[in-house]
């Protein structure tokens, strides 16, 4: 991995994808969301800050663990500007999203111990399928199967 002097306080695109492990692309995309920024040279060229490496960690991160971007988006704008993020402030943004998190555990530990039983079942009705409408929960809101349940406060239909 190349080492940037500490003399240096602004990436380049490519820097900045070099030491992320983020392609140019994806570094792009994320400054189209509201994730990252950059000043423009007079070449206009992009230069990011060096704190844009860790924001870009934690977006990569929490990308994998299925926070939505609009969700990472809005917890990185309570960051302050200018200054890399310390480890409380990691923490604090990351503990919003323990209980979520939990809940998609507990989710996906409900798929996996169906799953089996589900490809012997034959049920052929949705009405009934402990996966895609565990206790009927489905039925009493809409007609329809869901195969997990949607996260709390985002509309259903």
């Amino acid at each position: 991995m190349p080492q940037i002097p500490e003399k240096i306080h602004e990436l380049t695109v490519g820097q900045l994808s070099a030491r992320s492990g983020a392609a140019v692309s994806a570094l792009h995309f994320y400054e189209s969301k509201g994730l990252i920024s950059s000043r423009r040279t007079t070449g206009n060229q992009r230069r990011y800050a060096r704190d844009a490496l860790r924001r870009v960690a934690f977006v990569r991160a929490a990308q994998r663990v299925g926070i939505p971007l609009a969700t990472i988006r809005d917890a990185l704008a309570e960051l302050p500007e200018g200054r890399t993020p310390t480890r409380e402030d990691w923490a604090h943004l990351s503990e919003a999203w323990r209980s979520e998190l939990d809940e998609r555990i507990k989710q996906l530990s409900r798929l996996r111990d169906h799953l089996t039983d589900c490809i012997g079942c034959g049920c052929l009705s949705l009405e009934n399928c402990v996966l895609s409408n565990p206790d009927d929960v489905f039925g009493e809101k809409r007609s329809g199967s869901r195969l997990m349940v949607e996260r709390k406060g985002a509309p259903l239909g």
